[in-house]
Protein backbone atom coordinates (compact mmCIF):
# COMPACT_ATOMS: atom_id res chain seq x y z
CA UNK A 1 0.00 0.00 0.00
CA UNK A 2 1.61 3.63 -0.61
CA UNK A 3 0.27 6.72 0.64
CA UNK A 4 1.16 9.92 -0.61
CA UNK A 5 2.40 13.27 1.06
CA UNK A 6 2.32 17.16 -0.43
CA UNK A 7 5.02 19.21 0.90
CA UNK A 8 4.12 22.94 -1.36
CA UNK A 9 5.64 26.24 -0.17
CA UNK A 10 3.39 29.40 -2.16
CA UNK A 11 5.37 32.69 -2.22
CA UNK A 12 4.62 35.92 -3.47
CA UNK A 13 0.99 35.65 -1.91
CA UNK A 14 -1.06 38.29 -1.32
CA UNK A 15 -0.10 39.18 2.31
CA UNK A 16 -3.98 40.41 3.22
CA UNK A 17 -5.21 36.67 1.72
CA UNK A 18 -2.70 34.99 3.78
CA UNK A 19 -3.98 36.86 6.97
CA UNK A 20 -8.05 36.26 6.11
CA UNK A 21 -9.04 32.80 7.97
CA UNK A 22 -12.04 33.10 5.32
CA UNK A 23 -9.65 32.46 2.52
CA UNK A 24 -7.57 29.57 4.29
CA UNK A 25 -11.05 28.01 4.93
CA UNK A 26 -12.06 28.24 0.94
CA UNK A 27 -8.73 26.61 0.64
CA UNK A 28 -8.95 23.62 2.93
CA UNK A 29 -13.15 23.43 1.43
CA UNK A 30 -11.25 22.85 -2.20
CA UNK A 31 -8.44 20.16 -1.18
CA UNK A 32 -11.32 18.18 0.87
CA UNK A 33 -14.04 18.27 -1.88
CA UNK A 34 -11.75 18.07 -4.65
CA UNK A 35 -9.93 15.43 -3.51
CA UNK A 36 -13.11 13.13 -1.29
CA UNK A 37 -11.00 14.09 2.14
CA UNK A 38 -12.82 13.58 4.99
CA UNK A 39 -12.30 15.44 7.89
CA UNK A 40 -13.45 13.94 11.43
CA UNK A 41 -13.07 17.27 13.24
CA UNK A 42 -13.46 20.59 12.56
CA UNK A 43 -10.44 22.41 11.41
CA UNK A 44 -8.84 24.66 14.03
CA UNK A 45 -7.54 27.49 12.98
CA UNK A 46 -4.59 29.89 15.28
CA UNK A 47 -4.11 33.61 14.30
CA UNK A 48 -0.42 34.59 15.56
CA UNK A 49 -0.76 38.34 17.35
CA UNK A 50 0.30 41.32 15.20
CA UNK A 51 0.77 41.27 11.79
CA UNK A 52 1.84 37.29 12.04
CA UNK A 53 -0.10 34.67 10.16
CA UNK A 54 -2.14 31.83 10.27
CA UNK A 55 -1.91 28.39 11.45
CA UNK A 56 -4.76 26.01 10.61
CA UNK A 57 -4.78 22.15 11.13
CA UNK A 58 -7.48 19.63 9.42
CA UNK A 59 -7.73 16.43 11.87
CA UNK A 60 -8.71 13.89 8.17
CA UNK A 61 -9.84 9.88 8.01
CA UNK A 62 -6.81 9.97 5.64
CA UNK A 63 -4.43 11.67 7.95
CA UNK A 64 -3.74 15.64 7.86
CA UNK A 65 -3.56 18.65 5.62
CA UNK A 66 -2.00 21.86 7.64
CA UNK A 67 -1.03 25.20 6.84
CA UNK A 68 1.01 28.51 7.97
CA UNK A 69 0.79 31.41 6.52
CA UNK A 70 3.95 34.34 6.55
CA UNK A 71 2.01 37.37 5.58
CA UNK A 72 5.16 39.34 6.68
CA UNK A 73 7.11 37.57 3.65
CA UNK A 74 3.85 36.84 1.00
CA UNK A 75 4.23 33.54 1.43
CA UNK A 76 2.53 30.00 2.85
CA UNK A 77 3.63 26.26 3.51
CA UNK A 78 1.12 23.93 3.00
CA UNK A 79 1.12 20.00 3.98
CA UNK A 80 -1.02 17.49 2.94
CA UNK A 81 -0.87 13.56 4.10
CA UNK A 82 -3.33 10.88 2.63
CA UNK A 83 -2.65 7.47 3.92
CA UNK A 84 -4.15 6.17 0.41
CA UNK A 85 -2.96 7.35 -3.35
CA UNK A 86 -4.94 10.27 -4.34
CA UNK A 87 -5.13 12.10 -7.69
CA UNK A 88 -2.65 14.95 -8.25
CA UNK A 89 -4.23 18.39 -7.31
CA UNK A 90 -3.56 21.63 -9.04
CA UNK A 91 -2.42 23.15 -5.91
CA UNK A 92 -0.28 26.42 -8.06
CA UNK A 93 -3.99 27.17 -9.33
CA UNK A 94 -5.69 26.99 -6.90
CA UNK A 95 -3.49 29.04 -4.48
CA UNK A 96 -2.87 31.38 -7.27
CA UNK A 97 -6.76 31.91 -7.01
CA UNK A 98 -7.58 32.12 -3.48
CA UNK A 99 -4.44 33.78 -2.02
CA UNK A 100 -2.55 34.99 -5.33
CA UNK A 101 0.57 33.09 -5.24
CA UNK A 102 2.91 33.92 -8.10
CA UNK A 103 5.09 30.97 -7.73
CA UNK A 104 4.60 27.11 -5.97
CA UNK A 105 6.68 24.44 -5.41
CA UNK A 106 5.07 21.24 -4.68
CA UNK A 107 6.97 18.11 -3.70
CA UNK A 108 5.19 15.09 -3.42
CA UNK A 109 6.47 12.07 -1.44
CA UNK A 110 5.54 8.28 -1.30
CA UNK A 111 4.45 7.02 1.61
CA UNK A 112 5.39 3.23 1.08
CA UNK A 113 3.70 0.96 4.34
CA UNK A 114 5.33 -1.83 4.66
CA UNK A 115 8.79 -3.59 2.71
CA UNK A 116 9.53 -6.26 0.01
CA UNK A 117 10.94 -8.94 1.67
CA UNK A 118 14.50 -8.33 1.20
CA UNK A 119 14.35 -5.41 2.65
CA UNK A 120 13.02 -6.10 6.09
CA UNK A 121 15.64 -8.90 5.91
CA UNK A 122 18.21 -5.53 5.69
CA UNK A 123 16.10 -3.84 8.28
CA UNK A 124 16.22 -6.75 10.87
CA UNK A 125 19.70 -7.18 10.47
CA UNK A 126 20.36 -3.02 11.19
CA UNK A 127 17.82 -3.29 14.25
CA UNK A 128 20.84 -6.31 15.50
CA UNK A 129 23.56 -3.50 15.09
CA UNK A 130 24.24 -1.53 18.73
CA UNK A 131 23.31 1.98 19.01
CA UNK A 132 26.17 4.51 18.40
CA UNK A 133 27.59 5.51 20.42
CA UNK A 134 27.56 2.64 22.11
CA UNK A 135 25.80 3.06 26.30
CA UNK A 136 28.42 3.01 28.59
Amino acid sequence: MLGHEWVVEAHGCDPARLADAAALDALFAAAVADLALRPVAPTLWHRFPGAGGITGLALLAESHLAVHTFPEHGSLCLNLFCCRPRAEWDFAGVLGRLVGAARVEVRRLDRPYGLPASEAAAADHEAAVPAWPAPA
